[in-house]
């Protein structure tokens, strides 16, 4: 009977273990992640795969606004930066 059991934050894959079973073992490849969220706070993250992590953060990161993106272009259309 499985006594702990670790869920991949991004796609939902779970891995059931006893206390029997060394975690490094049944983890292997896995990835976690501790966020500090404040004073004594930590969240804990776990990804199966790096594909899964990448996901996650990318859908956590703020992302610049279009428009602001675009104020970059000069009158021509022409961009200033490269995006």
């Amino acid at each position: 009977m499985a006594e702990r059991d670790v869920i991949c934050s991004d796609c939902g894959e779970k891995v059931e273990f006893s206390s029997k079973e060394p975690p490094c073992k049944v983890l292997d490849g896995w990835l976690m992640l501790s966020q500090w969220k404040g004073l004594g706070f930590v969240e804990h993250h776990h990804f199966c795969s790096l594909a899964c992590l990448k996901k996650w953060a990318e859908a956590h990161t703020p992302k610049i606004p279009k428009v602001f993106l675009e104020s970059f272009t000069d009158e021509e259309g022409e961009e200033n930066i490269s995006l």
